[in-house]
Parts: structure tokens; C-alpha cells; sequence
């Protein structure tokens, strides 16, 4: 057998006859809408990061929660679809505001780390994506109670780690949300197949649950990958860049510090941390809201 020579059928690769051509269609519009939310969050990233047009933090945040409960109580029909995806674009270009904060935290310390979580996150959404639409169906419907333990149990660190500032615990929380927003995507594009065939066909909140789980991959990964940078100068400890962030006293209204992480510049007229030394003040108070922060949204938005 000339196995060098044989065809090979590349459409079968895109051939899912365990799912119905209704239900086909319908992940189209699944996946179409997600394209757009992506290209709505970016916006909304840019606009924060870079025109500094959209500054307000709580607000934009308790807009995006809010907008996501009103497209969840808008029951899906043809009249209310329009309005839906309103809710829907409101809702992407507001997350990609929300993100501003640690897309600024990022480029301060190497700019790289952008790019590289945002390939990382599109590889591990299209592998796990791409495993659960050939799996059998159901295949993965029972880790939804790990996962959602797992989510508690994130929660349960993150609010000790707020008392205990451990670096060692906030590192391990990471890697176990990275891990469960993973199986989320399993357990979601699941989900969604499974509802599609049993008649639910809204495809706008189905949008959500994925898009919800590619954000939270992309943050965990940004946060993970700053937490690995360290510094190579000599005069700086050596620690991570993000605790060295979460280390910097707060800077006085409009004062420019010109900070260069990579060369270990820093004018400053407050002294820098010592080796060793844990947050004092509100420098504490900065490194508990960072953890609050990270584990209040994977809880609202997973």
C-alpha cells in the first residue's frame, strides 16, 4: 500500500454527522456572534489602553454585569433579537474596557506578554472546542459540578489570600482557574449542543457562555505570564515584575514616573520595596483588591 500517495479528504474534518444540520446551523450563528464580540472587546480594549476615552473602572464593570442580567432576563424571540444584540455589543465592548487595567499592567512590564497570552488563548479555545464537537455527545456533561466546585473553591483561596498575602497561593489559584476555564469550554460547547437539540436555539446567550470562557482563559494567561517575568537587572529583587507592580506605593494625581521595568529605572520619590518586604499600607491594601478583583470576576463572569 502506497500510503505516501493516498488522497486525503480534508472535508471530512468539518463533517460532525453526530449533530443535526439544525443544530449546525446554529453554531454558525453561535460562533459568528462570538466573532463580533471578540472584534467589539478589542475595541473597547483600545479605547481604554489606548485613547484613555473610557476611564471609569467600577462604572464600566457594574455595566457590563448589568447589561449581562438584562440580555439574560430578555426572553430570545424575532422581535426582542435585535435588542438582544444590542445587549450583546454593549456587553463585549464594555469586558474589553474592563480589561484595560491589566492590558496597562502588561505593557508596563513587557509589552510580549499581550500577544503571546492572546495566541496561547486562541490555540487552547480551539483545541478544547474542537475536542468537544468531535466527542460523542454528552461526553463531558459531568464535569459541570467539578468545575463549579472548583470555582467555589477559587473563590474560598482568594478570600483567605486577601488576609494571608501569599504569592505561592495566588499562583496556585491561577493555574487552577486556568485549568477550569479550560474545562469550561468542554463543558459549554457541550452544553450548547445539547440545548440546540433539544429546541433551545438562543443563540445570542449561547454567545456569551463562550465568549465569557475565552476572556477568562486570555486573563488567567496575561496574569500568569507577568507573573513569570523577572526582572534582569541587578538592583532590583528578584521577584516577579506583577509582584513588584502590586509592591508600588500609589502615585500622586497626574505625577509621571516614567518607569522603565526592563532597565530597572526607577525615579521615584517613594524608596522601592525591600527583598522580602510585604506590602505595607496601601500597598497592602492595592495587592488584596488585585486578588479580590481577579477572583470576583471569574466568579460573575465563569
Amino acid at each position: 500500500m502506497d500510503v505516501f500517495n493516498r488522497s486525503i479528504n480534508f472535508d471530512a474534518l468539518f463533517k460532525f454527522s453526530h449533530i443535526s444540520a439544525s443544530t449546525q446551523q446554529h453554531l454558525k450563528k453561535v460562533y459568528a456572534s462570538f466573532a463580533l464580540c471578540m472584534s467589539l472587546a478589542a475595541a473597547g480594549a483600545y479605547v481604554n489602553v489606548v485613547t484613555q476615552l473610557v476611564q471609569f473602572g467600577l462604572l464600566t464593570g457594574l455595566g457590563a454585569l448589568g447589561l449581562m442580567i438584562w440580555l439574560m432576563a430578555t426572553p430570545h424571540s424575532r422581535e426582542t433579537e435585535q435588542k438582544r444584540l444590542g445587549m450583546l455589543a454593549g456587553f463585549a465592548f464594555l469586558t474589553g474596557v474592563n480589561l484595560g487595567p491589566l492590558l496597562e499592567m502588561c505593557i508596563a512590564i513587557n509589552p510580549s506578554i499581550i500577544p503571546t497570552a492572546f495566541m496561547g488563548t486562541a490555540v487552547i479555545f480551539s483545541c478544547f472546542s474542537l475536542s468537544a464537537l468531535y466527542a460523542k455527545r454528552r461526553a463531558y456533561l459531568y464535569l459541570g459540578g467539578i468545575l463549579f466546585s472548583g470555582l467555589s473553591l477559587m473563590l474560598f483561596f482568594s478570600l483567605i489570600n486577601i488576609f494571608m498575602g501569599s504569592t505561592w497561593l495566588f499562583t496556585a489559584n491561577l493555574y487552577i482557574g486556568l485549568m477550569v476555564m479550560c474545562g469550561f469550554v468542554l463543558f459549554d460547547t457541550q452544553l450548547i449542543i445539547e440545548k440546540a437539540e433539544n429546541g433551545d436555539k438562543d443563540y445570542i446567550w449561547h454567545c456569551v457562555d463562550l465568549f465569557l470562557d475565552f476572556v477568562n482563559i486570555f486573563r488567567e494567561l496575561m496574569v500568569i505570564l507577568g507573573m513569570n517575568e523577572v526582572s534582569p537587572h541587578p538592583h532590583l529583587p528578584r521577584v516577579s515584575l506583577l509582584e513588584l507592580w502590586l509592591r508600588a506605593p500609589p502615585r500622586p494625581p497626574g505625577w509621571n514616573s516614567n518607569i522603565y521595568w526592563g532597565g530597572g529605572c526607577h525615579p521615584s520619590p517613594f524608596p522601592p520595596a525591600k527583598v522580602g518586604e510585604k506590602p505595607k499600607g496601601r500597598g497592602r491594601i492595592q495587592a488584596a483588591t488585585a486578588f479580590l478583583r481577579v477572583a470576583c470576576q471569574d466568579l460573575l463572569l465563569a
